[in-house]
């Protein structure tokens, strides 16, 4: 899963110009990705990603975006 998301943070990096800030998530796609990475906590991940996490029911596979209020909350 992890390298799923590297994958999909790069091309939308070349893709855009710029490193998205969202990573959307089912809640199934986040429990893989927190069993790939048992001993990190949440706010770890996403610090580690760079990324705030979405999580909800309605994503069928995870995609990456960048939104100017994710942007001001991270940064």
């Amino acid at each position: 899963m992890l390298s799923f998301i590297y994958r999909l943070f790069t091309e939308f990096r070349k893709e855009h110009g710029i490193a998205p800030n969202l990573l959307y998530l089912s809640p199934l796609q986040m429990r893989s990705l927190r069993n790939q990475l048992e001993a990190m906590r949440v706010e770890d991940l996403h610090r580690l990603l760079g990324m705030e996490l979405v999580i909800s029911d309605e994503v069928s596979h995870p995609h990456v975006a960048w939104c100017e209020a994710a942007r001001r909350h991270i940064g």
